[in-house]
This record gives structure tokens, sequence and C-alpha cells, in this order.
């Protein structure tokens, strides 16, 4: 966990309400040893990354601050194609279990109090988890599942009022007293590693154009072709499209079953044809063969199918 680093530079000064809301993030790699079952396939992973923030703020700032936590782990849902995926948890804690958690009775009843009125404020569509909070405070889960129907959290945003006051955090209030601030804790993306590993399961590794780590492979007939290749290649790059060209001495069938292997969305044949006519033979992974057309044609096809997250 990063907590303590950050709240290190939190500590090196003393803070006025008019320095809050203070946001700090890190990217940071950790260690888990997972216990059995909690994780399958690829989501296993013993080292990850994860990019962690910890925003402290004043009471009248904690609902601000917690919507733009929210609208930040959402647009990151939507930019990777996950958000139809997810579900919402409000992670509450088990009264039952006390040796659980931090904090009173009274603190926890005013954080979930919060935490409620703000989700509700949000009209966020939650299921209730109890035992599920953090120990120093409740928290939602932004819950995905994964291809063996395991639910998991993916990212969590957290609200703290206790550790706070355990590592002597203050700020000096408008009214000259001093007081602890709210903490949230929050990550974007969750850990880098496992949202990958979760996408990589979803698609079976045939990723959508706009994902695919390659979208075009170029694939030229003859060492004839290869000039005409490289400067294809070259003006679909000027448009950012990711593209690889096979400058192999191979027959071009072998080409196209190495790229179809790859789970290239696309490949482009380039012959005397389509030299002659300034154009591409266009195979697509889900269509197939698309037939010849013209360079620019094609670059409006497929910078539409990205812009569009066609999938």
């Amino acid at each position: 966990m990063t907590c303590p680093f950050q709240y290190q530079a939190y500590l090196n000064k003393q803070r006025s309400y008019r320095d809050l809301p203070l946001r700090y993030n890190e990217t940071s790699t950790l260690f888990r040893n997972e216990a059995s079952g909690e994780m399958h396939g690829l989501i296993r992973v013993r080292q990850f990354t994860i990019s962690e923030g910890h925003l402290m703020c004043t009471p009248e700032q904690l609902e601000g601050e917690f919507k733009g936590c929210l609208e930040l782990a959402i647009y990151m849902l939507k930019t990777l194609g996950l958000y139809e995926d997810v579900s919402y948890r409000f992670s509450q804690w088990d009264p039952d279990n006390r040796e659980k958690y931090i904090g009173t009775d009274e603190q926890w009843d005013e954080a979930q109090g919060i935490m409620k009125r703000i989700l509700d404020n949000l009209e966020i569509p939650y299921e209730i988890g109890i035992g599920e909070a953090a120990f120093y405070g409740p928290k939602l889960d932004i819950q995905i599942k994964n291809v063996h129907g395991k639910e998991d959290t993916l990212i969590t945003i957290q609200i703290d009022q206790m550790l706070a006051e355990k590592f002597g955090m203050e700020y000096v209030a408008s009214d000259g007293t001093k007081k602890n601030p709210y903490i949230i804790h929050r990550t974007s993306i969750g850990c880098y590693e496992r949202t990958l590993a979760l996408l990589i399961e979803k698609y079976a590794g045939a990723f959508p154009t706009w994902l695919a780590p390659v979208q075009v492979k170029i694939l030229p007939i003859a060492e004839a072709h290869h000039e005409y290749a490289k400067n294809l290649e070259a003006e679909l790059i000027k448009y950012g499209i990711r593209v690889e060209t096979d400058l192999r001495n191979e027959k071009i069938g072998y080409k196209i079953r190495e790229a179809q292997l790859d789970k290239a969305p696309y490949m482009l044949v380039i012959g005397d044809k389509e030299i002659e006519a300034n154009g591409v033979a266009v195979r697509s992974r889900r269509e197939g063969d698309l037939g010849t057309i013209t360079v620019d044609e094609f670059i409006a096809k497929i910078n539409k199918e990205i812009a569009d997250k066609v999938r």
C-alpha cells in the first residue's frame, strides 16, 4: 500500500484549510501473495502495478472530490471498453466483527451515512456488501466478472476519516481550530496487470481494432512491392494507426496465416494490381476479404472504426 508514503508528503509542513483539497498520486509496484481461490488465470499475479491516489479534504469538499474520483474511474472504464461490464458495491463494515476494524461505532455510522448520501445524490446503482469495507472506512467497489464468472474488484474509492487521526494529519480550520482531514483513497484503473488480463481474457486476444496493439499488417507479395509497402506504412502512421509491415521472403499465404494467428484486425495485401490502382487489397479478421480499395478509403474506414470503438 502507498498510503503512508503519501501521508508523509502531507505531514511535511503545517496545513491550512486553504491548502485543501490536496491530491496526491503515484504509480507503484506492489507485491501480494493471494490466498488460494482468490484469483484465477491471468489475473493471478504476485507483482502488480497500481496507480493510487489520496485526496485530503474538508468535510465540505468531500462530496465534490468523491464525484471527481468516480468521474475519473468511469472515464477510464469507458476508454478501455469495460464500462458496460461493471457493477457497483457499497462495501460496509460488519458491526458484529469489531476486531476487523478500527474506529468507533459513531465514526462508522457517520462515514457510511456520508457515503450513502453521496452515492444516492450521484444516482449510483449499488448493492450493499456487509463486511467488505476496508479496516479504516467504507468504500465504493467497482466490480467486474472474469471469464470464470467470478466477481472481482477492479477499482475502489474509499472514504476514510480515521487514518488521518492515527497519523497525526491535521489542518487549521477557518475558526483557528485544528481538525483532521477526510481522506479519499482511490484508484483510477485498478491494477494495470489485472486490467490487461481482464481485457485479454474478455476478447481471447482478438482485440477490437481500437484496442489492438497492431491494428494493421501490411503484406507485400514480393520484394518489388516493398517500397510501396514502406510508403504505405509511413502514411498510416501519420494518421496514428498502429501498423507492422512483413518484409520477410515468405509466400503470401504464409504471411496471411501468420497475421491471422496474431489476430491482426486488418491485413493489407500489396501486389502489382494494388500498386497500379494506388490501393490495397483488404482482408478483415471479422469480415474476410473486402476486395481492393484506395488507401484514402481504407484510412477513412479504419479511423471511423477506431473512433466509434466498434467491437
